[in-house]
């Protein structure tokens, strides 16, 4: 049996319930008993970010296969316990990148030109024609520079700005780098120099709150950061009293700390957009992560190789 315990869905997966036994439940990922009740017959689990794939999760599905991830991020998946178990773990990893790079450059450009604020008072009756500022000809930093990032740079383009990545374990062709005008650079070259900053960093314990009072003193006061990596990487407290003092002009965040958000922090502030950690979600890029995700729980079913695999376990059970 197939088992969807979050909002997972598309003409893919009804093609995929006509040949295997598939149950679909949107909100089991919040019920931890029920969710384990009925992986103790599961031979594939589908999940996004909710539900905690644990060792104790994953030990309570004796007929496991493959682990599908709708999303690239793993942090809700214990990958070595699945690794233990001989499960495989499938995540579409670069099929979204570039919907999170046009939400990044949708957030820079919406920042730049302050339209969340003149929209607002347009609505009220006002003709405020403040000016902003272009995104053309500035430097754009990256802090991580995986498939995400490079979908940004390769966006930017168009805009002919010089872009500088910080990624320690990167190690991309000079030709590349050239194709999109980008240099690798130290973590402090691209802090300071950035006039717009877009952070792509997982949530390792290396990069927690790396992005803190004392990196973001370094900054542009002008420059605008855009965080659509892992809400962990950046010390909310720490922005905020940056953006109320001015060390920096303003910042779009896609993810958060905590997701949803139990605090009112950011809601008062102009100079921040806010979204719902839905980069990632387009319309197209979901049909794509589905046809992949269903195309990897078959392979898995009937004996073939998966070719999304992350962890150690290439082949099903």
């Amino acid at each position: 049996m197939i088992l969807i315990s979050e909002d997972v869905w598309s003409a893919d997966f009804e093609a995929l319930a006509a040949r295997f036994p598939l149950v679909r439940e949107p909100e089991l990922w919040s019920k931890k008993d029920e969710l384990k009740a009925k992986l103790s017959t599961a031979t594939a689990l589908v999940v996004r970010n909710r539900t905690q794939v644990t060792r104790e999760i994953i030990e309570a599905a004796p007929n496991l296969k493959i682990i599908a991830r709708a999303g690239v991020g793993l942090d809700n998946i214990d990958v070595k316990a699945a690794d233990d178990n001989g499960v495989v773990v499938s995540a579409a990893l670069g099929i979204n990148a570039t919907a999170v790079g046009e939400e990044t450059l949708a957030m820079a450009l919406a920042l730049s030109r302050k339209l969340i604020e003149l929209d607002s008072s347009t609505r009220n009756g006002e003709w405020n024609r403040k000016a902003g500022s272009e995104i053309s000809g500035k430097t754009w930093g990256l802090l991580g520079f995986g498939a995400t990032a490079r979908a940004t740079a390769e966006l930017l383009r168009g805009f002919k700005v010089k872009v500088l990545a910080y990624d320690p374990f990167a190690k991309p062709d000079q030709s590349y780098l050239n194709s999109i005008n980008a240099e690798m650079a130290s973590l402090e070259s691209v802090v300071t120099q950035s006039d717009f900053l877009s952070v792509h960093l997982p949530s390792t314990p290396e990069t927690k709150n790396i992005i803190n009072s004392a990196l973001l003193s370094t900054m542009k006061k002008s420059a605008l950061i855009i965080s659509v990596g892992r809400g962990e990487v950046i010390n909310e407290e720490d922005l905020e009293a940056a953006l109320k003092s001015g060390v920096i002009a303003g910042a779009g965040l896609d993810v958060r700390a905590q997701e949803p958000p139990q605090d009112k922090r950011f809601t008062d502030l102009s100079s921040v957009v806010l979204a719902p950690h839905i980069a990632g979600i387009t319309h197209e890029s979901q049909a794509a992560i589905n046809r992949v995700l269903v195309s990897e729980i078959t392979a898995a079913l009937t004996g073939g190789t998966q070719s999304y695999a992350v962890g150690s376990v290439k082949r099903a059970k």
